[in-house]
């Protein structure tokens, strides 16, 4: 009766469910921010690819929108009163999931953070990711070698995600100013940074239609902007859609994150200059094992040598590449993307 309670509660918040793939002694569970954008939709797949193989029981929740934290923490009560044996998790609110996420862990369920570290990162019992910093300093250094002697005046504005500011956009945000040659100031904070060429921030909730708002508040500031951080491929595109309904998309270099199929291509046809392409199918598929070995030996995932979390690599996208930036085309990115 519990378990119907929750489950009603959990669709009332917009959260989707997909069939268990087959039954199985380990469960596993699937929190993503959002089940239509595409990195989302390969790291279900690879998930359940891993889980029909190992013979894992899969659950899969989403977000009804990127920062809808309140149906991921009913996710999570839901994975816990199913009895899962671990959740893998793309958090909304880094910071607000983190006592749903204590919770689980005190049932014995193993948490790991997929893409974006919690806050603290120790909440979770590991993260599986991109190294998202990187990420962001290699369009950072990208767009500044593309400039040139033009950099020291540019005019910079930043796409972002949520007014919540999770790890992951704060890490590309100010990744992609330290490769740029910008002062961060607090590398955990967006925002308070004093560089002249900063035009401004906004948010786009991680989608074309915010990309398209967020562009035209920050060319009415400055109708002078140009080059855009994106925290991802949607918003990019939003971005370009927004510059070019006013003549200007040939003026403003545009750089993101992310390498799904349709943001190399993006890249290819020139919408986007370059992009860092991350690997969610990856990502997914070591996370259903950790799982697995959890359940069958109590073994916990260790980080990759060196750093804080599992590193699951990533690659500058670009066919204009520059000096002392190490990439690939989009030839190669499309053999590698996803969506």
């Amino acid at each position: 009766m519990k378990k119907s309670v929750l489950a009603f509660g959990a669709l009332a918040l917009g959260v989707t469910f997909s069939a268990p793939v087959m039954a199985a002694d380990v469960a596993a569970c699937l929190i993503t921010k959002t089940d239509t954008n595409p990195f989302f939709v390969k790291m279900k797949e690879g998930a359940t690819a891993k889980a029909k193989e190992l013979g894992v029981s899969l659950k899969s929740y989403a977000g009804k929108i990127d920062g809808d934290s309140e149906s991921q923490v009913a996710a999570i009560e839901s994975c816990i009163a199913d009895g899962a044996k671990g959740i893998l998790l793309t958090a909304s609110d880094t910071k607000g999931i983190v006592p749903a996420v204590k919770k689980a862990r005190d049932a014995g369920l193993l948490v790991i953070a997929l893409d974006t570290p919690l806050e603290p990162a120790d909440a979770a019992d590991a993260t599986f990711a991109t190294d998202n910093l990187l990420a962001g300093k290699l369009i950072g250094q990208w767009a500044k070698e593309t400039l040139g002697d033009k950099a020291k005046d540019a005019k910079v504005g930043f796409l972002d995600l949520t007014p919540s500011q999770p790890t992951v956009d704060v890490l590309r945000d100010q990744g992609f100013m330290m490769g740029f040659g910008i002062d961060p100031k607090n590398p955990d904070k967006i925002g308070d940074e004093d560089d002249k060429r900063i035009v401004g921030h906004d948010v786009t909730n991680g989608n074309e239609e915010g990309g398209r708002k967020a562009m035209e508040n920050l060319l009415q500031k400055d109708p002078g902007i140009n080059v855009i951080h994106t925290i991802n491929e949607p918003a990019a595109v939003g971005a370009y859609q927004a510059l070019k309904a006013v003549g200007m998309e040939k003026n403003v270099l545009i750089v993101s994150v992310d390498g799904g199929c349709p943001g190399v291509k993006s890249v290819k046809e020139g919408v986007i200059g370059a992009t860092s392409q991350q690997y969610p199918l990856l990502m997914a598929s070591l996370g259903i094992e950790a799982i697995k070995k959890f359940a069958d030996s109590g073994e916990k995932p260790k980080p990759t040598e060196g750093k804080s979390f599992f590193d699951t690599g990533v690659s500058l996208v670009t066919d204009k590449p520059v000096s002392g930036v190490k990439s690939i085309d989009t030839k190669v990115g499309t053999d590698k993307c996803w969506g």
